[in-house]
């Protein structure tokens, strides 16, 4: 395994324990200037993830983090993108559908990415440019490397011979663009199916087969997206901007996505 997928898992693996030591209290909730909601959570596990990803020799651009300069980020050939916690409304919710993002970027293209589910302990990780995805869910308490490779299955997506479609729609952005867009499809004679899901697990339910099509018509950051684009990446699934029509890119003077399409 590449040293630097390994460092990833186990940063996401320690900081998927920090998080559920706090899902399991009373937690204060925060504003962010942005509106969006803080809690313990999400500085805790950065400082986790932080603590691993410094020992490597690349900088980090995480959601937690002061954001660099442009001046230097744009210098960076390769960087680590981080989400402490992706899906912070359903961490507050409480339905288990949040997520440690880590993804490793070399010129703007991601080469790494790990998701962790810590109310599941499911894992996902993938190598894209060995064209290696895998799913591996984690027995309590394991945490070894070890143990992740002995319960690794390789995601396979589903076969594009169906004739349904199966669209997948955010439980909290599902707006009227993506409405039109299910429509077109509708409209071209297939049987649409959405299935919703919070946070990067969008882009693992199309790594393992269980969806077809993920739109995205709503602002995403880049630790949104990085390290499912990686998994996705991996097995042959595409990440599409609507704005170039060439795959996302990462490390942006602007760390706002375009609106995108992943498929395969």
């Amino acid at each position: 395994m590449d040293k630097n997928l390994k460092i990833a898992i186990e940063a996401s693996l320690e900081a998927g324990n920090v998080i559920m030591a706090v899902y399991d209290t009373a937690f204060n909730i925060e504003l962010k200037e942005d509106k969006s909601p803080l809690t313990e959570a999400d500085r805790q596990a950065n400082d986790v993830i932080n603590s691993f990803l410094t020992k490597t020799e690349f900088p980090i651009i995480s959601e937690e983090n002061k954001q660099t300069d442009y001046k230097i980020r744009k210098q960076w050939k390769t960087c680590w993108i981080v989400d402490p916690v992706d899906g912070t409304k359903e961490f507050i919710k409480r339905n288990g559908e949040f997520t440690v993002n880590i993804a490793l970027v070399t010129n703007g293209k991601p080469v790494l990415g790990v998701i962790y589910v810590p109310a599941t302990r499911v894992l996902y990780y993938a190598d894209v440019i060995n064209k290696k995805g895998f799913i591996a869910e984690l027995s309590e308490g394991e945490t070894t490397i070890n143990h992740v490779l002995e319960n690794s299955k390789k995601l396979q997506p589903r076969s594009t011979k169906s004739t349904g479609i199966r669209v997948i729609g955010s439980r909290s952005h599902m707006n009227e663009k993506t409405l039109d867009y299910i429509k077109s499809i509708e409209t071209d004679g297939k049987n649409v199916e959405i299935v919703s899901k919070g946070s990067s697990l969008k882009f693992c339910l199309l790594a393992q087969g269980l969806a077809d099509v993920y739109p995205r018509f709503a602002p995403t950051m880049e630790w949104d997206t990085a390290a499912g684009q990686a998994i996705c990446n991996a097995v042959g699934i595409d990440v599409i901007s609507q704005e170039t029509k060439q795959p996302l890119l990462y490390n942006k003077k602007n760390l706002l996505n375009p609106w995108f399409i992943a498929t395969n």
